[in-house]
């Protein structure tokens, strides 16, 4: 068995709202939740082999505070009361907080060091933690204009796709696009990390393995 949670988001802030104003977040609460949901995890016989942790564990709010490096630690240290090891995806809101050289360097990097990927800082990798089961974890912002300096290659590729998508100054608004989906906020897959998610599938499919994928 394993876990998933996602979105905790969590700032020592009082409550606001989304991106559009609609939705209300409860920053400091969600800390309460995620510490909630680990002592469940804990506490089952036998635990969870994993916890797979979906991105966005802290809230953009924290960069504007200057209080991402403390929200973030707050955030693992509930985590580490875990009997198991956790992998983590990284959203937008992380790299709202920090750079990718950053996060590559913090308790939110759960790559093996030792794990066959594609190319670059991209961190997707995979695991197998039964027979016939293979876990991939992908990096849905390898190609971004988030979290990489603006004379970075994907940055510029990413920047170039986006203007040919995105006729908005305001490159975060969807507005009028058939493909709204195209927005700063969002990220998208090289194509090396493709390639690479394509071998990964084949060799899958020869074993006869279950694949998830994150």
């Amino acid at each position: 068995s394993f876990g998933v949670i996602a979105d905790i988001q969590y700032a020592d802030a009082e409550d606001g709202y989304d991106f559009w104003g609609c939705r209300r977040r409860y920053y400091r609460h969600s800390l309460r939740l995620l510490r909630a949901a680990v002592e469940a995890w804990a506490a089952e016989q036998p635990p969870p082999a994993f916890v797979l942790q979906l991105g966005d564990t802290i809230d953009g709010v924290n960069a504007r505070r200057g209080a991402a490096e403390s929200a973030l630690e707050r955030v693992l240290a509930a985590l580490r009361r875990l009997p198991a090891p956790v992998h983590h995806v990284w959203g937008n809101h992380e790299l709202y907080n920090f750079s990718r050289e950053r996060l590559a360097r913090s308790g939110l990097n759960s790559r093996p060091a030792a794990a066959a990927g594609p190319a670059g800082d991209c961190q997707a990798y995979h695991f197998s933690p039964a027979p016939r089961f293979r876990f991939v974890v992908l990096d849905a912002y390898d190609l971004s204009v988030l979290g990489r300096d603006a004379a970075a290659p994907r940055h510029r590729q990413a920047l170039r796709l986006l203007k040919e998508k995105n006729p908005n100054e305001n490159l975060n608004s969807p507005a009028g696009l058939k493909e709204p989906q195209f927005v700063e906020f969002n990220g998208g897959f090289s194509q090396d990390q493709l390639d690479w998610f394509n071998e990964v599938l084949k060799t899958s499919d020869e074993n006869q393995e279950k694949v998830v994928v994150m």
